[in-house]
């Protein structure tokens, strides 16, 4: 045959399968990382698209994925309260039981790892998986999840859309809620505005960013201002109780490692105004009794955390602040709240 006619021929077959090649079916989300943000890392498997998001959202909203129909996750995750649940200590679940933990913020999870106050969920898609299931919340199985979802033409037409799935299982409603709560950004508070020099901050909260950001507060270590997420990602003891008085072991009910008694999740304080109230156990109703935790220094344990320096029997027992100073870093604690967040309708029920 004629190299040329055969050149011809190769490239006419390249143009036929080319041509045959399915037109994707999604649209890539533009994410926004905001100023003074690291780039988040996204799953390679779950890439962030607009359709995943969208989808994901409507579950997020929808009783359907709970016992008969009457819980959502946006129930116990209200919007203008930091995705968290109306300064309630503990969430109520379907059947009228509260939980024994203090619901935490959906805010900024693109960046997070290890979910949940005792971080046994490696990553957002099987974090999700354990409230539908969990007796004190949604209560209900992911079969009978499946089966609605299944049975709706306009889930399977979405979920057509986002994954190109003809059935839809308790994977794909993760990754698809797991999308809509990566797209859930805080990146514009008055700090984030003072940081990008478009304001100033008051002569109070400028006072306050002060003992935040140095010894003083020592809130720093903890909550650095450096990445903009306000948060280390790690799990610590921050003095809350003693060793006998302990009743919740947190991350060692994880790990099994008795090092990490008493350890939880560092929460990020975006949003800190709106989500009271505070702690793993939510004990404290306001900020200024948060405050007064960390200014009388916490208490001594087997495993509190070195940074809570001041603890009642260290050599030089709490902050010590004044009145004033604790008004001050109230102020600027406040700067954190961010009102387009949580006016956001991308971000509201569908």
């Amino acid at each position: 045959m004629d190299k040329r006619f055969l050149k011809i021929v190769l490239v006419l077959i390249s143009l036929v399968l080319f041509s045959c090649e399915p037109e994707p079916t999604t649209t890539p989300y533009n994410f926004q990382v905001p100023v003074g943000f690291i780039q988040p890392t996204i799953p390679a498997d779950n890439p962030m698209t607009v359709e995943g998001v969208d989808l994901g959202r409507r579950l997020f909203y929808d009783p359907l994925l709970s016992k008969n129909d009457v819980q959502a996750c946006a129930d116990c995750h209200a919007q203008n309260y930091g995705f968290t649940d109306d300064a309630l200590q503990y969430s109520i679940g379907v059947d009228g039981n509260a939980g024994n933990r203090n619901t935490m913020a959906i805010i900024n999870l693109a960046w997070g790892s290890s979910f949940f106050w005792d971080g046994r969920a490696v990553d957002l898609e099987h974090q999700i998986f354990g409230p539908v299931t969990n007796p004190l919340e949604m209560n209900t199985t992911w079969v009978e999840v499946e089966n609605e979802l299944n049975a709706s033409s306009s889930y399977k037409e979405l979920f057509k859309k986002a994954f190109d799935v003809d059935h839809i299982d308790s994977v794909h409603v993760s990754k698809a809620i797991a999308q809509f709560l990566r797209s859930i950004v805080s990146g514009n508070s008055r700090f984030d505005q003072f940081v990008r020099e478009e304001i100033s901050l008051t002569a109070s909260e400028m006072n306050g960013l002060t003992i935040y950001n140095t010894e003083r507060g020592d809130c720093f270590h903890c909550h650095s201002l450096g990445n903009g997420l306000m948060t280390d990602n790690s799990f610590k003891n921050n003095g809350l109780d003693d060793d006998a008085s302990m009743l919740d072991f947190g991350r060692m009910d994880v790990t099994g490692f008795a090092t990490d008694k008493g350890k939880f999740k560092v929460s990020t304080l975006r949003n800190i105004e709106l989500t009271a109230p505070y702690m793993h156990d939510g004990r404290f109703a306001t900020l200024e009794e948060a405050v007064d935790h960390y200014d009388l220094g916490g208490v001594e344990s087997s495993t509190v955390d070195p940074l809570m320096k001041h603890t009642a029997n260290s050599a030089s027992p709490g902050l010590n602040l004044t009145a004033q100073e604790k008004i001050d870093l109230i102020a600027f604690l406040r700067t954190f709240t961010d009102q387009d967040f949580v006016n956001n309708t991308n971000y509201s029920h569908p």
